[in-house]
């Protein structure tokens, strides 16, 4: 079944033999769509659908896995108990989730059968499922994705996500509701997020929101990023087209460019009492 999503997103209704997979950022990871509506230029997932939608650009598609909550009904009665992520390789709580609501399911469903739960959203519908994570807080943690607090670079960015200030919004509420909470702090994009100026208002606004902890993370080279941000870029920033291609693809030069911002990052975090709170995750 096929309709119209939004912002011209396609979205396509499939079914899937197995939801419950293996993952290295944790012990599972769930992902109930293919694709993604926040469209992010900067995104790695775009590989998980390389050979499904070859060549359609990412944000312009979305596969809803719309047996997922019956395909995991019998994978969480014979497989180990472990922790799993929501979402790895797709946003659960993207706007399509809304009608849908298949994260929601397969996330009670975790709970019911006591599988511990990690969720990172860019997106301020998770606020919804609070009242599934209020009930199981030992068994949860709650994080959002910021980018940046510049609206117009995260709408350019980002241009299906949640406003920053609403994420920071849910996660301080998160808190306040005895949820264990974190922050991605992420990617830091050369030129127009990883200044001193703004990585310190980013450590602060997640400091205000008081997270439990926080992960930062430079821009890396994954599959299929280089095109989108390179669109971007010679569109609205041509100066950075050169800095962002040497950044990428010239491993020197992306090993000097790290070694100075994990410095910068350290410094800042120690003026905000962070420094005990920040993992980098390069």
């Amino acid at each position: 079944m096929d309709s119209s999503g939004k912002e011209n997103c396609r979205v396509r209704e499939v079914e899937c033999r197995s939801v419950l997979n293996k993952s290295g950022l944790a012990d599972y990871a769930i992902n109930c769509y293919a694709g993604c509506e926040h469209g992010c230029v900067y995104c790695y997932a775009r590989f998980a659908t390389r050979f499904s939608h070859p060549g359609e650009p990412w944000g312009s598609f979305v596969d809803v896995k719309a047996n997922a909550p019956q395909v995991l009904a019998r994978e969480v009665k014979r497989k180990r108990l472990g922790r799993v992520f929501l979402s790895s390789v797709c946003d659960g709580w993207q706007p399509g989730e809304a009608q849908y609501g298949l994260t929601r399911q397969c996330l009670e469903m975790l709970l019911r059968y006591r599988f511990p739960v990690s969720i990172l959203t860019k997106n301020a519908l998770a606020e919804r499922d609070f009242d599934l994570l209020t009930s199981s807080k030992d068994k949860v943690e709650f994080g959002v994705t910021i980018t940046t607090l510049d609206e117009s670079l995260r709408q350019l960015v980002e241009p299906q996500s949640s406003p920053s200030v609403e994420r920071l919004r849910v996660l301080q509420e998160a808190g306040r509701l005895g949820i264990r909470t974190y922050a991605f702090l992420g990617p830091l994009m050369p030129g127009l997020s990883d200044s001193d100026e703004n990585v310190a208002q980013l450590l602060e606004a997640v400091k205000d929101a008081g997270i439990d902890y926080c992960y930062v993370d430079r821009l890396n080279p994954r599959f299929g990023v280089w095109p989108s941000l390179k669109g971007m870029l010679q569109k609205r920033f041509p100066h950075l087209v050169e800095v962002y291609r040497k950044l990428l693809y010239d491993v020197g030069a992306r090993e000097e460019y790290s070694v100075r911002l994990i410095q910068s990052i350290n410094a800042l975090a120690r003026r905000q009492g962070l420094d005990d709170k920040i993992v980098l995750c390069f």
